[in-house]
């Protein structure tokens, strides 16, 4: 995946965002628009949440973004084939103009998200525009880059993160004044709006001011690494050379970060109690979920800590031997990164003590869902280890030094909703 010799990787840039011509879908020709959204494809992990999508609605975008035929191969054909059908019928219809995007999420607890959707030129992590912080696994990026060669579009936008409190944000802040395109609420009870912004002067005081930051990957790892394979593929100048964002500016609107929990298939909680036996302190909790993940939170701030459960109750991990971290954690990297609980997770409980490879999906699960992890823990007879968030800062520092946190190691929402408006690459 290496695209150091792409003409386009060769001069240091800041974000460049540039309006694209949005397909969205037509109010007039689905049930609503609630009913064909769907979270990220990599958040749609249990089966029948599949199921519950596809049964809201025969457009739905799951179909696009998690088609289901015999093989990989069908499904991606399937999914083409299906995106082409939603466009000749005027299911899917692409606006009048280029544009950018202005989207709002907000649910009944009082978090408010705003930030802009657009095409954003695809840089190398070298160049320290758009950071990452997560390592990807090449097989999910293999699987999405088959997919969006087969339908040539943009599914669903990355979710980006940068500091700014500048005339972008102040664009986003009139943009929300004006009637949107688009409103509806989707069952998690998140209102969701759309906007768009095609007047040249608002296009440009967002594209100045966007030029002099860098951007953090929050979500969409494995798609950025996805979009930076596949521009290769394609003569510059192309499409193929942007990819597309929704850029929040967390000066004004800070996201969620939380934690991503792992399932932990064939492996029973006592039998990964036993392997800890003399290596961690165990604790067991006769306590509900919500007093156990304070307990957690209290542990956490004083060092490495999980919490284990699949067996009806749950069991509080900390306090590891120094000497086990030793042998077993990579000295090669910052302090901060040596430190983190993924790091932990990874190179001294899976790889060392219980010895299960992270990158089989037939071994380990990662699951954003709480309280869904622990049940189908209990339900399958696996362990759920339960993890406490990352900050921010932590993030952000770590990947400006160039260092990739472990896989799955955080969560920053919430998230963009897929199905809103996507981005042909081939019109």
């Amino acid at each position: 995946m290496n695209t150091a010799g792409h003409p386009e990787a060769k001069t240091r840039r800041g974000l460049e965002l540039t309006p694209f011509r949005g397909l969205r879908y037509d109010p007039e020709r689905v049930g609503s628009l609630a009913a064909v959204t769907s979270p990220p494809y990599d958040v749609v992990v249990r089966p029948d949440g599949l199921r519950h999508l596809q049964s809201a609605d025969p457009h739905n975008i799951v179909r696009l973004i998690l088609p289901q035929a015999d093989t990989p191969a069908e499904s991606n054909k399937q999914a083409a084939e299906t995106l082409h059908h939603w466009l000749a019928e005027g299911v899917l219809i692409p606006d009048p103009e280029p544009g950018l995007y202005v989207y709002e999420q907000r649910d009944g607890d009082g978090m408010l998200q705003r930030g802009i959707i657009g095409a954003l030129r695809l840089s190398e992590p070298a160049e320290g525009v758009v950071l990452p912080h997560e390592e990807v696994m090449p097989p999910v990026v293999a699987d999405r880059a088959a997919l969006m060669r087969a339908t040539s579009a943009n599914l669903e936008p990355l979710l980006l993160t940068y500091h700014g409190n500048g005339a972008a944000a102040d664009v986003v802040e009139h943009t929300v004044e004006r009637t949107p395109l688009l409103a509806t609420t989707t069952e998690d009870g998140f209102r969701h709006l759309l906007w768009s912004v095609t007047d040249p002067e608002d296009v440009a005081r967002v594209q100045t001011d966007l030029a002099r930051h860098q951007a953090l990957i929050a979500d969409g790892h494995h798609r950025w690494a996805t979009c930076l394979r596949l521009r290769t593929e394609h003569p510059s100048p192309s499409p193929w050379d942007y990819g597309l964002v929704l850029l929040v500016d967390t000066a004004r609107y800070p996201l969620r970060v939380r934690a991503i929990h792992r399932l932990l298939h064939g492996l029973p909680v006592a039998d990964a109690l036993s392997a800890l036996d003399g290596l961690f302190r165990v604790r067991h909790l006769a306590t509900p979920l919500p007093d156990a993940l304070a307990a957690l939170a209290e542990a956490a701030g004083a060092g490495n800590a999980f919490l284990l459960a699949g067996d009806g109750a749950f069991h509080l991990v900390d306090r590891p031997d120094p000497g086990l971290l030793a042998r077993t954690v990579p000295a090669d990297r910052p302090a901060a990164w040596r430190s983190l609980d993924a790091t932990v997770l990874h190179a001294t409980l899976l790889d060392h003590v219980w010895r299960i490879p992270e990158d089989s999906p037939a071994h380990i699960a990662y699951i954003h869902d709480t309280a869904a992890t622990v049940a189908k823990a209990e339900r399958d007879g696996g362990t759920a280890v339960l993890m406490h968030p990352v900050h921010e800062d932590v993030v952000r520092d770590l990947a400006r030094q160039g260092v990739t946190m472990p896989r799955k190691s955080t969560s920053f929402g919430p998230k963009p909703a897929s199905g809103l408006v996507l981005r042909m690459l081939d019109r």
